[in-house]
């Protein structure tokens, strides 16, 4: 079993930036892809970012260019740097870890308000 603690989210006005981390404990797991989903009120949830250990990154399009993804591997916890928000980056966002044994997790979201 891993658990997912998610920290970060809050109002911000657009244009500004906001950073979310997400740390995943448990016994026994190794992380196989490690990222980020968002939903914002009557849509589907949608990928963010996702980083793949030793493999590289992805990120919507809706946030190429603007969102960053990181990890710390030696503390299982991936990064969310957010910059340039725009109102419609409004949505809880989601941490979710995928583990080389293909179990999949969700954290309990967190709120990202985007406005003035």
């Amino acid at each position: 079993q891993v658990q997912l603690v998610e920290s970060g989210g809050g109002l911000v006005q657009p244009g500004g930036s906001l950073g979310l981390s997400c740390a995943a404990s448990g016994t026994s797991f190794s992380i196989h892809n490690m990222g980020w989903y968002r939903q914002a009120p009557g849509k589907q949830r949608e990928l963010v970012a996702v980083m793949y250990s030793g493999a590289g990154t992805s990120y919507g399009d809706s946030v190429q260019g603007r969102f960053t993804i990181s990890q710390d591997n030696s503390k299982n916890t991936a990064y969310l740097q957010m910059n340039s928000l725009k109102p419609e980056d409004t949505a809880v966002y989601f941490c979710r870890v995928v583990t080389i044994g293909s179990m999949l997790y969700w954290g309990q979201g967190t709120q990202v308000t985007v406005s003035s």
